[in-house]
């Protein structure tokens, strides 16, 4: 019935004349292309893409990615290449100018141009499989990108949350190009931080039941942040798992042979220099070494939609020295950025190891291209291998100087010295632990006793530390030997908080260090005793569940601790409030339980909900609509399932990112897999699968993923063509 309907949809389109005008010539070369890919969706929504080539898989994959959300796919574009002021207005206007100082059209034309042919091949069927999408849907309406270009697809090249180019200050930006303190920023336009992280485990067969790897893949993203699909070809593609919306590869995920999980790092990758300017007859300088040398000084034009509706456009200029574009101003010296720029190698990196067949391929294809600058890598394969991989990138420098802070650019030694190989960063292949992992922590407890040691590495190889999650991780990996996929996934969803392991006790012992006539300690009486029973572990039920958390948060908030930054020195200064503190905090937390819910015995269910309404990139929440109760909690507190929540204008608080995909893999004679994604693969409100994975994600219940086309059957919604 529902192929049926879709047909005389089609049928109902053709006969009003219903699709975008195209020229004779690319119209029957789309259609070609079209009629050799494949698309079954199954009764998750998720698109099962096939073709004969890797240019098919590409093609097919993007046109399904633009079927359940193009809005996404084209906002992820208009980010990358800068064009977002042009739909938004003024106030994007910074983040299109720090977008530009590394995405320049005409160099990418040339990459793309010099490219070698296979991934040229991909770049045009990405661009056809878009085009093609808009051609067959014009009631879609782009805001801003009309026509996809292979070369665009440069722009764009690595899946995590947030690019090398976020670490750059927006409001350091404005105050040096525009010279004004920057206003207020929307969330949007903030840089991203992901304080809950990630998570990846492999385990090796002689740690499992069965005597087969078993790998978690477990990114902690802005929610609906990727598509879930698989793409397989006749040349060795055959990937599954998740993809950033408007890239063509599987950027977390498996293949029948070997799977991969990528941790944003805490390897130093992005420095920053100050420089030492003089200016002469109309032109600036900058110091290095005995000499001077001209600032590049170039032109960037950033159009942008006025409030009347029109295209208008800022010009600036805009200044680079050896070691990059000038980003901002700290007293008299000019800052400059560095930070990888080969989107071909990066690109061609993210796609061919998704290809990968045992480790040895996988790493062959990161030593070749050394274009990851940003993740770490766990990873597990059918021959029982297991692996931990630093990023593939990393500048080689001199390690006296601190690269967390800007260092001198008028001396030499602190200059980039090339990338260095693979084998000088942290990495572990096969430890006799049996386990490996990585939670954004430092590798240094990557694999237990068998670990990088820190002392043998630079500095700047970490600068992330341990964080609670890690504490988490380390605690299920060693309690075990027999792991399956089922126990994987109970550990995924462990609900120890470690943190609060650490916290609470010293809150009970401040109360019963209080006098007995004490006002406070009547207040906090029952509070108190209610944490001291507890054995730091969510649930929905839980009442210290929420009393615990507000007043951690509301001990934060009053001695200044920062809960987004490195998570030993947040706990550091936790643990050194005073109990006076850490008691009026306690008392602050049961009182505001109190006025937003009339008790401070409130079910952490109750206040912790999930919840979708609509399809845009900033969500809205509403306590009065349907949501449901979820019980888990913020990577900050040790959890390795992440919530993280928006309460600014509610009482409840409402996810917006944490777990955003969840899978489990069991390399065996077939590979075997279970998987969930938040709210579900749709970004269509009216579509059934908007929100028909949310309760399966709230309870951890992931469902069988349908890898082979043999376990389609019974389970497929329907099969087609592009745009038939």
């Amino acid at each position: 019935m529902r192929i049926f309907a879709a047909a005389a949809f089609l049928i109902l389109c053709l006969a009003s004349g219903f699709t975008r005008a195209l020229a004779g010539d690319e119209r029957a070369r789309l259609q070609r292309e079209a009629a050799a890919v494949s698309i079954v969706r199954d009764d998750w929504g998720i698109a099962h893409v096939r073709g004969k080539t890797d240019a098919d898989a590409v093609f097919g994959a993007i046109y399904a990615q633009a079927e359940d959300d193009f809005n996404r796919v084209e906002s992820n574009y208009m980010t990358a290449l800068g064009r977002r002021a042009e739909a938004e207005g003024p106030s994007a206007i910074d983040a299109d100018l720090r977008a530009k100082l590394f995405v320049d059209p005409a160099n990418l034309r040339a990459a793309y141009a010099a490219s070698p042919p296979a991934l040229r091949a991909l770049m045009g069927a990405w661009a056809d499989g878009l085009n093609y999408f808009l051609a067959r849907h014009p009631r879609v309406r782009p805001r801003v990108i009309r026509r996809f270009e292979p070369w665009m697809a440069l722009s764009f090249t690595e899946g995590s949350i947030g690019g090398d180019v976020e670490r750059i200050s927006l409001d350091g930006l404005h105050e040096f190009y525009v010279g004004a303190p920057a206003a207020a920023r929307v969330a949007l336009d903030a840089p991203v931080r992901d304080r809950s992280g990630s998570n990846g485990i492999a385990i090796a067969p002689s740690r499992t039941r069965d005597g087969h790897a078993l790998l978690l893949i477990n990114p902690h993203t802005s929610f609906y942040f990727r598509a879930e699909l698989q793409m397989t070809s006749g040349q060795g593609l055959d990937a599954y798992g998740a993809v950033t919306w408007g890239q063509f590869f599987i950027y977390q995920g498996f293949n029948e042979h070997a799977g991969w999980m990528h941790t944003s790092s805490g390897v130093d990758a992005v420095d920053f220099f100050a420089e030492t300017i003089s200016r002469r007859a109309g032109r600036f300088y900058y110091r290095y070494g005995a000499g001077e040398r001209p600032v590049a000084v170039s032109r960037i034009v950033v159009p942008y939609r006025t409030r009347g509706g029109r295209l208008a456009r800022r010009s600036f200029t805009v200044y680079r020295t050896i070691h990059g574009p000038i980003v901002g101003r700290r007293g008299d010296k000019w800052i400059a950025v560095s930070l990888m720029q080969q989107p071909v190698a990066a690109l061609s990196e993210s796609f061919f190891r998704t290809k990968a067949v045992d480790f040895a391929s996988f790493r062959a294809v990161a030593a070749t291209f050394q274009a990851n600058s940003s993740n770490n890598t766990i990873f597990a394969d059918a021959n029982g291998a297991i692996a931990y991989m630093s990023p593939s990138f990393i500048p080689r420098r001199d390690d006296r100087f601190d690269y967390t802070q800007a260092v001198d650019g008028a001396n030499p030694a602190a200059a980039w010295r090339g990338p260095h190989a693979l084998d000088d960063a942290p990495h572990v292949t096969d430890p006799a632990s049996g386990w490996v992992f990585n939670s954004n922590d430092a590798p240094y407890s990557a694999a237990g006793a068998d670990s990088p040691k820190r002392e043998d590495y630079p500095r700047y190889m970490d600068t992330a530390g341990e964080n609670e999650r890690a504490v988490h991780a380390i605690r299920l990996l060693r309690a075990r030997d027999d792991f399956t996929l089922d126990s994987l996934l109970a550990a995924a969803f462990d609900s120890y908080m470690p943190g609060f392991a650490r916290l609470v006790p010293p809150l009970v012992a401040a109360y019963d260090g209080l006098p007995p006539h004490d006002p406070l300690a009547a207040r906090v009486a029952r509070q108190s005793a209610t944490l001291r029973g507890w054995d730091d572990r969510w649930a929905a039920s839980s009442v210290a569940t929420s009393l615990a958390i507000f007043w951690a948060e509301a001990l934060a908030k009053a001695i200044h601790a920062n809960p987004d930054g490195r998570s030993d020195a947040f706990y550091a200064r936790m643990l050194r409030a005073t109990p006076r503190q850490k008691l009026a905090a306690l008392r602050a937390a049961s009182d505001r339980l109190s006025t937003d819910f009339g008790t401070w015995r409130t079910p952490w269910g109750r206040i912790n909900r999930f919840q979708r309404l609509d399809d845009a990139i900033v969500q809205r929440f509403d306590d009065g609509a349907p949501s449901i109760p979820v019980p888990f909690a913020s990577g900050v507190w040790g959890s390795l399932a992440s919530f993280d929540t928006d309460h600014t204008r509610t009482k409840r608080r409402y996810g917006t990112s944490g777990n955003s995909f969840v899978a489990v893999v069991e390399f065996g004679a077939k590979v075997r897999a279970r998987a969930v994604t938040a709210g579900g693969e749709s970004g269509n409100p009216a579509s059934p699968h908007f929100d028909d994975q949310a309760e399966r994600y709230s309870s951890g219940a992931l469902r069988d993923v349908y890898f082979y086309p043999s376990q389609l059957a019974g389970h497929t919604v329907r099969a087609y063509h592009p745009g038939s």
